[in-house]
């Protein structure tokens, strides 16, 4: 697909984004209506509504496009263009008013993510990508960090819904980097945890077990600062994998040795 379409359903889809996001943020303060989609997976009235305002302006503008999106909505699988949506990411802090969550939106193209934005409605920061564009911040260019040292790194993560139930849980990650990172952040979005590493807050960012909603627009994002994405034995990133190492490409190799060690 050629920049100059990009650019277009760029400047559509992010009206659409910004839109529902501060919608979604100034409804924030009601009560939150709370239903479990498994033993620590929330999903809100809020979830549901940003998702049904994302799908009817994406599918009015695009018509021909697909969408995957979180909540059960799956359009036209079969297309080879297609938007793939986190309509609340963060939902558990959301819940508990903690303000770190995001919308986040991906187009996707003959299965490679293409286009992605990622927007905070609580500090109103919207982080862009188009391939071959550079990624922005607030439409200022932004770049990964320079830290060239895991001991002067700081990282972020995120545990897995089955924590409850499953050995790959992260938790021996999590302590051998506490033991030899600067400091290590949970945040509970992973789409802000991308976009995090591609701006330079975070120096590094690993998870398990993503859904290609939660990191196909952080992703292309990273890229396009002049990070480093790759699975942890440094193979090509896939949205639809279940490992992601995110860098500034410096530390890639130290958290790759640290993650492998683990095995």
């Amino acid at each position: 697909m050629k920049k100059s379409k990009l650019k277009k359903i760029y400047n559509a889809v992010k009206d659409i984004t910004l839109k529902v996001g501060d919608y979604i943020y100034k409804k924030s303060g009601m009560k939150k209506r709370i239903l479990f989609k498994g033993d620590i997976d929330l999903v809100t009235q809020f979830d549901k509504k940003s998702q049904t305002m994302i799908v009817e302006g994406l599918s009015r503008m695009f018509p021909d496009f697909g969408i995957l999106s979180e909540e059960d909505v799956n359009l036209k699988p079969d297309a080879a263009v297609r938007w793939i949506v986190d309509p609340l990411d963060a939902t558990t802090n959301f819940a508990h008013s903690l303000p770190i969550w995001a919308i986040s939106v991906a187009l996707e193209c003959e299965g490679e993510v293409v286009l992605g934005l990622v927007y905070d409605p609580t500090r109103k920061e919207l982080f862009t990508a188009i391939k071959g564009g550079g990624a922005f911040l607030n439409g200022k260019r932004i770049y990964v960090s320079k830290t060239r040292r895991l001991s002067r790194s700081l990282l972020a993560t995120g545990f897995p819904y089955d924590i409850r139930k499953t050995k790959r849980d992260n938790l021996n990650h999590f302590s051998n980097f506490a033991k030899r990172a600067q400091a290590v952040r949970r945040l509970g979005s992973a789409a802000l945890d991308l976009c995090y590493t591609a701006c330079g807050r975070f120096d590094g960012y690993w998870e398990l077990k993503l859904a290609p909603w939660d990191q196909a627009a952080g992703s292309i994002i990273v890229k396009e600062a002049k990070g480093r994405i790759t699975d942890f034995h440094g193979q090509a990133f896939d949205i639809y994998g279940d490992e992601v190492l995110a860098t500034n490409g410096l530390i890639h190799r130290q958290m790759m040795q640290v993650l492998l060690k683990a095995e």
